[in-house]
């Protein structure tokens, strides 16, 4: 267990793909920022008070002029989350803000590569079985 903190940004993405002569707007929720705070869990509640009535999310922040300020409403859940409505020229968007304790890290580590003798012998005998998904142990 750490005791650093963060602030992170979430926001619902879009994008537009045409489908059978139809429009789509695809939505996804997407973290778009990770900020180190540091050891202070009330710096990092005030930061992401910050967060919350300052960030302009992407899809708005693409079709900003100089001067424009984003109508916005900005809701602060029991549980400490702000959900962020954000309208601007007929455009709106809806993020995430949260002050989270980094509770595990742990650095990607990759196998080996194969040689050509296992190449052949997994080509052989087929491949080897995916590892199980996660359940709870009881």
């Amino acid at each position: 267990m750490t005791n650093e903190w963060y602030v992170l940004i979430e926001e619902d993405t879009r994008i537009h793909k045409r489908a059978d002569g139809e429009e789509l707007a695809l939505h996804r929720w997407m973290l778009v920022g990770a900020h180190r705070i540091g050891g202070d869990q009330a710096e990092a509640v005030a930061v992401a008070e910050d967060a919350a009535l300052r960030h302009i999310p992407a899809v708005l922040a693409r079709h900003a002029r100089p001067g424009d300020e984003p109508g916005r409403e900005a809701f602060l859940a029991q549980d400490g989350t702000w959900v962020v409505l954000v309208r601007q020229r007929h455009r709106a968007c809806h993020f995430r803000v949260t002050a989270a304790r980094l509770m595990h890290a742990r650095t990607e580590e990759e196998a080996p590569a194969k040689s050509l003798k296992e190449k052949f012998r997994s080509a052989l005998e087929g491949p080897q079985p995916l590892p199980q998904p996660w359940t709870p142990n009881r």
